[in-house]
């Protein structure tokens, strides 16, 4: 097994040389998180702002559980996929089980009601402050949400990349319903796992450090946003 320091350079030398292998799992990873944030992103923005806007039986409840949702455990939320995907799941047929496909499954199940839930936040508060101007311009609930849910974009976008950021550095839920097959499901999370146990630490440090920028970047990009949010709104 290597040592600590020579593994480490070894590792940069990968990233730098954009080592093929590496840039494959990269590919592979950003491909899944950036497809489940974008269909976590189209359910959860509406649904959020619908939460936000109307009152019926059950809403508090439904609040309650979305919330807990955002704690959900990757395994857990892997374990259901899996049971749902699996040939003797109602989804059996499709044949999604240990493909690109089940992760980005996975991958959504864990952001949606993190995304639908900070929606609900936001959208909230936005319409505590403007629901007299709504009212007087005559817009109806429905037509208030693409309003409102425009208004908070910069709030929102920040909402998204905190999905994005959840679902990049996710491992459990997709290695359960993914399988981690070489060339075909391995992201960067897993092969992070698997490199390691096999003692390639070069690989797994150079994933590790791709990750690491990647997630800083996100989480930069984040904190950029919420300073203009918050600059914007006085």
């Amino acid at each position: 097994m290597p040592t600590s320091d020579s593994a480490f350079i070894t590792a940069l030398n990968l990233v730098l040389g954009l080592d093929p292998a590496l840039l494959a799992i990269v590919a592979l990873s950003l491909q899944v998180s950036l497809a489940a944030v974008l269909i976590a992103a189209l359910i959860g923005l509406p649904l959020g702002a619908a939460l936000a806007l109307w009152r019926f039986p059950g809403r508090g409840l439904l609040i309650v559980v979305l919330n807990a949702l955002m704690g959900l455990p990757p395994v857990v939320a892997g374990l259901a996929v899996y049971l749902l995907l699996s040939r003797a799941g109602p989804l059996g047929q499709f044949g999604l089980l240990f493909t690109p496909g089940a992760m980005v499954v996975a991958q959504v199940v864990l952001i949606l009601p993190i995304i639908a839930a900070l929606t609900r936040q936001q959208v909230e508060e936005l319409h505590g402050e403007y629901a007299e101007q709504l009212t007087s311009l005559g817009l109806t609930r429905l037509r208030r949400i693409p309003t409102l849910l425009w208004d908070a974009r910069l709030g929102l976008i920040t909402v998204v990349l905190a999905g994005f950021s959840r679902a990049s550095a996710e491992v459990g839920a997709v290695m359960i319903v993914g399988g981690n097959i070489d060339g075909v499901t391995r992201v960067m999370t897993t092969a992070i796992v698997l490199e390691t146990s096999k003692g390639n630490l070069a690989l797994a440090l150079g994933l590790g450090l791709v990750l690491l920028v990647l997630v800083t970047l996100i989480n930069g990009a984040a904190h950029l946003l919420g300073e203009m949010a918050r600059r914007r709104l006085g």
